[in-house]
């Protein structure tokens, strides 16, 4: 198999799931020192220490795993002998105000595992766009705020693709303001989206589609609704130097 054939499976060779014989034709084309292989390796490597803990854990749950039906069981063992009728009349009303209680436990419980996985599925989406800009063969990356105290960073830039912004030591942004970043081409700032960093200073940002001709890649601090031109200094700007061929 050529390199080509073998670029989308890179990432899945670094995390150790890449199905054969794609497993095996890339461990050989690393063998014989495959530049380009060796190169998609490099980045996918560097991508995944990067967005390691980007998706959070999914967390169970032990009122999922005993259900309802287990709870019915054991208030049946628990009380199925009783002999009077008041009794059982208390306990009817019991279980009338238990189960109620349940059920809506349950729903509660159930929304936010909906809630959690809907926000694992868009964390998995950002994950799969970035390995597609970092793996595509036209990317270029430049660093930004080296030997500076912040912000630091890297863009990677896939003329086909889109743009990848990594960044660290980015402060959270204050209340009402936001990140946005700008695509420059022949001297004009064009928008590509706000974004937030995280209470460490980490953030990452996407922006798919055509980067033909861009200059160059600029964050600024804006109103959190945008702006359709940057209204302060750029805290960063990484130029862009596309592949020769």
């Amino acid at each position: 198999m050529n390199c080509n054939q073998l670029r989308e499976h890179y990432e899945r060779y670094v995390v150790g799931v890449a199905e054969e014989p794609q497993c095996s034709e890339i461990r050989a084309h690393l063998n014989r020192q495959c530049d380009v292989c060796m190169q998609g390796i490099k980045r996918a490597r560097e991508l995944v220490a990067l967005l390691a803990d980007t998706a959070p854990p999914a967390a169970s749950s032990a009122a999922l795993r005993r259900g309802v039906p287990a709870s019915v069981a054991v208030e049946q063992r628990r009380f199925g002998s009783a002999p009077f009728l008041a009794l059982a009349l208390a306990l009817a009303l019991f279980a009338a105000v238990y189960f109620g209680g349940r059920e809506r436990d349950l729903a509660n419980e159930l929304a936010r595992v909906r809630l959690q996985n809907s926000r694992q599925n868009m964390e998995l989406t950002r994950v799969n766009q970035a390995f597609t800009i970092l793996t595509a063969a036209d990317t270029t990356v430049t660093a930004f705020g080296e030997g500076q105290p912040k912000p630091t960073g890297k863009v990677f830039v896939s003329p086909s693709q889109g743009v990848l912004l990594i960044a660290g030591n980015l402060q959270p942004a204050p209340s009402g303001r936001a990140y946005e970043m700008w695509i420059v081409k022949d001297g004009k700032a064009k928008s590509a989206g706000m974004f937030q960093s995280a209470p460490d200073g980490s953030a990452m940002h996407i922006q798919r589609g055509s980067m033909e001709n861009t200059d160059t890649v600029a964050v600024t601090l804006e109103n959190e609704s945008g702006a359709d031109q940057p209204t302060s200094t750029p805290l960063f700007a990484a130029p862009f130097r596309p592949l020769l061929r």
